[in-house]
């Protein structure tokens, strides 16, 4: 049996916060906006649909929480959720705080510009602001 692991790509381009439930909760490393992946922690799976119904069930439940919690931490106009999977193929969902102004708004977040690291210190008032929210 394999055990579960973040795809490479999703180790290389972000960070985990917390386990959930289902989900690893990771913060991109990009400080351009808020954004969240929730990679639910099961092995060979790419799409929704293959997961069972009661996963299926629990994922929609974290989504919803840390949607909620995002748009409480960030005050954000809008909150995109994405589950793309072309490049990486395992299931992982994007959860994006937007606000009109921010780069390449009202366009997506998708291959614009260049990642920008997190300061240290937005990151960790972000993170615990984020993880106050998610706990509430």
């Amino acid at each position: 049996m394999n055990a579960f692991e973040a795809d490479d790509r999703l180790a290389r381009d972000s960070e985990m916060l917390t386990k959930i439930g289902l989900c690893e909760l990771r913060l991109m490393n990009d400080a351009r906006w808020p954004w969240l992946v929730l990679v639910p922690q099961r092995v060979d799976v790419c799409e929704i649909f293959e997961l069972t119904p009661l996963d299926q069930t629990m994922l929609t439940f974290e989504i919803n929480l840390v949607a909620d919690a995002l748009k409480r931490a960030t005050g954000a106009t809008k909150i995109n959720v994405g589950a793309l999977g072309n490049i990486v193929r395992q299931l992982h969902v994007h959860i994006i705080a937007r606000n009109e102004g921010d780069p390449n708004w009202p366009g997506p977040v998708w291959g614009f510009g260049s990642a920008e690291a997190w300061d240290a210190d937005n990151k960790a008032a972000f993170t615990a602001k984020l993880l106050e929210h998610l706990g509430s």
